[in-house]
């Protein structure tokens, strides 16, 4: 009986589907655990060469993970390829901050995040000094 492959990462994946291109048959069972159908779906689309095929690929139901593997594997040229992912600019407010004007306001996280915009810097350093927030605290909540 043959050893089957291993895959413990998305790298992994990445690295089979671009290099490797070992047969759906021989990769081990416990290694689809570790494959996820969107992340591999961002990482390829973020090579100019691989957009379009992303695109079309992202219509195959989540679970068939081996059908995925399977077409990427054959339709991306076997070459070392650098993948690279760009993150969001956009950052999340501040977790405590939020959690404070959510008990405030007793409404939900979502909700407290909107009053946050709405409020403004001023408006939120109103609150948080109303419920007894010290400056040094102040500071750190609002940077």
């Amino acid at each position: 009986m043959k050893h089957k492959k291993q895959i413990k990462d998305i790298w992994g994946w990445l690295n089979e589907i671009t290099l490797y291109k070992t047969p759906v048959d021989q990769i081990s069972d416990d290694s689809w655990d570790h494959w996820n159908s969107y992340v591999i779906h961002r990482f390829i689309s973020m090579n100019l060469n691989f957009i379009e095929l992303a695109n079309f690929i992202q219509i195959i139901p989540y679970e068939k993970k081996k059908q995925t593997y399977q077409i990427y594997r054959e339709f991306i040229p076997n070459q070392k390829v650098y993948l690279k992912y760009i993150k969001s600019k956009i950052k999340g407010k501040n977790k405590e901050l939020v959690k404070k004007v959510a008990d405030y306001f007793s409404c939900s996280s979502q909700e407290a995040q909107t009053y946050l915009d709405l409020l403004g810097k001023k408006g939120t350093r109103e609150i948080l000094e109303k419920i007894g927030t010290d400056e040094k605290e102040l500071k750190k909540l609002l940077k």
